[in-house]
């Protein structure tokens, strides 16, 4: 919690400024405000009286001008919902604070859920610390945080799954050892010998224990994943990999409890199971997130069916023939958007930060210095949010997952744990592979952030058992040192601070975040 308030002044203090419309915030703001007020996104004019309705908008002008056409969006609805929440609280379209609450709140809420990943895996609450510190003071975290994007509430739902998936395991290991100590006590108990992975011969109880394909954990999990999937359709990735993974971990737990056929048994007697309601409740979740589109008969593509007879997915009811057609064009737009744009970055560039997006950019008049613009009253003053995250820990903790995936094979000879560090890569980033060429950002990382801190501390935990306590901390407290020595350097780049053009150009250390 200590970490989470830390983390939350740092989201929530001057979270209005700029007091702008920053970025894709055009999008995903506007189509909050005429959901709230009219249950469906709706077209904007671009202009009025020569003036960009951006301009207007963050000033509270013209926010009754929406068109009455539904508008065509490419993202579900849940993510424009949550920011709606927070226009709803706190005093409306006028007031920035009130857009990116709800996305600040995201960001804040994702540390104390690291934090419980970590204590789930490590059972180390300074390492925990450690990692809620670094989610805390990242810039893309922050930068994402204070800014009505929909990546930030991916990145938290698809972590909250990961850990309701977590505690899965650890009941599921319990009910196992129940069942393994009970069985082993029967008169009838049989018993056959096996190799383990070292090659020496161990007894396996001769049954296959419990089922333990259920549990409100994966329940818990399965909706938030929905959610994810509500929020961008990249979060039916997570749902894939975190689901074999899920299913992996309870096959591997038989075996490690003692009973037989454990992979086989894992896969038909928990994983058809799970899936069996897992998927039904994921997709009936992410469906929950349409209901305004079924409710409202001028939604975007309500009446497409009406008007196309025959065409599409004729079987259906014509209703449901519009939503499935809506979402084929949605798919099409996903899948061939190229379109050039200054700040595209390669997907595989992400964890290293190649190319940074400019969020927002503002020159004041030659006689305006305020901020730090005051101590170089001659020197052009700028405004600027760069979603750049903290260097070191973007490089460090992404050198740490790969030398993590060659400790847990080579030394440990399999851990299950690299697995809870590497499913976030799988499921939110591997994926991205598919669109090389497709037009994305460096930012949409935001929903591996948590996973590049898990691989720094998944070394940090095997550093520890290596090393002298004396010599760990040392060595941490020193890097800690230096992290920290970034962020508070970078923070007024991604918080829209003025400062001189010079303090500025000093932080883009390469030609590319420029």
């Amino acid at each position: 919690m200590l970490m989470a308030v830390f983390g939350g002044l740092l989201r929530f203090i001057r979270l209005g400024s700029p007091k702008a419309v920053v970025f894709d915030e055009t999008y995903y703001v506007k189509d909050a405000w005429t959901m709230l007020r009219t249950g469906e996104p709706r077209n904007w004019p671009e202009i009025i009286g020569g003036v960009k309705i951006d301009e207007f908008f963050a000033n509270g002008q013209h926010l009754t001008d929406w068109l009455q056409s539904a508008e065509y969006v490419v993202h579900p609805p849940v993510g424009k919902w949550l920011i709606a929440v927070g226009l709803q609280l706190f005093g409306g379209a006028s007031n920035p604070f009130a857009w990116r609450f709800s996305t600040a709140l995201a960001g804040t809420i994702a540390i104390v859920v690291l934090c419980r990943v970590i204590l789930r895996l490590f059972h180390s609450l300074p390492l925990a610390l450690v990692g809620g510190f670094l989610m805390a003071i990242d810039g893309m975290a922050i930068t994402l945080s204070r800014t009505a994007l929909l990546d930030n509430f991916i990145m938290l739902f698809a972590l909250s799954a990961l850990l309701c998936l977590l505690a899965h395991r650890d009941w599921a290991q319990r009910r196992l050892r129940e069942a393994y100590a009970h069985e082993a006590k029967q008169r009838h108990a049989k018993w056959i010998p096996v190799a383990d992975h070292h090659g020496r011969l161990r007894l396996q109880l001769d049954a296959s224990g419990p089922v333990i394909a259920f549990s409100w954990w994966r329940l818990a999990a399965a909706v938030l994943l929905g959610l994810t999937t509500g929020v961008k359709w990249s979060g039916a990735y997570f749902f894939a990999v975190f689901c074999v993974i899920s299913v992996l971990w309870d096959a591997w737990e038989r075996r490690r409890a003692g009973f037989r056929g454990w992979l086989t048994t894992g896969i038909w007697k928990d994983g058809i199971l799970a899936a069996l309601y897992m998927v039904p409740v994921y997709i009936a979740t992410y469906l929950a997130g349409w209901i305004g589109w079924f409710i409202h008969s001028d939604s975007y593509m309500r009446h497409w069916a009406e008007n196309h007879p025959g065409e599409g997915v004729s079987w259906l009811p014509e209703t449901w023939r519009s939503f499935v057609q809506y979402h084929i064009d949605m798919w099409q737009f996903h899948t061939t958007l190229d379109a050039p744009h200054d700040y595209k970055a390669n997907p595989l560039t992400w964890p290293i930060q190649q190319r940074p997006t400019s969020f927002y950019w503002y020159e004041f008049p030659d006689d305006q210095h305020p901020g730090l613009c005051s101590l170089a009253p001659n020197a052009k003053c700028i405004s600027a949010v760069t979603s750049l995250g903290n260097p070191l820990i973007w490089w460090i903790g992404s050198a740490c997952v790969i030398v993590g995936i060659i400790i847990a094979v080579a030394v440990k000879r399999g851990d299950w744990k690299i697995w809870a560090v590497l499913a976030g890569f799988l499921g939110g980033w591997l994926p991205w592979a598919q669109y090389l060429n497709r037009t994305t950002f460096t930012f949409y990382a935001i929903a591996i952030l948590p996973w590049v801190i898990l691989g720094f501390i998944y070394m940090a935990d095997w550093l520890h058992g290596v090393l002298s306590a004396f010599s760990f901390w040392w060595i941490m407290g020193g890097v800690l040192f230096v992290i920290t020595v970034i962020s508070v350097f970078f923070y007024p780049i991604w918080t829209a601070m003025p400062v001189p053009y010079e303090f500025w150009l000093s932080h883009m250390w390469f030609g590319s975040w420029i």
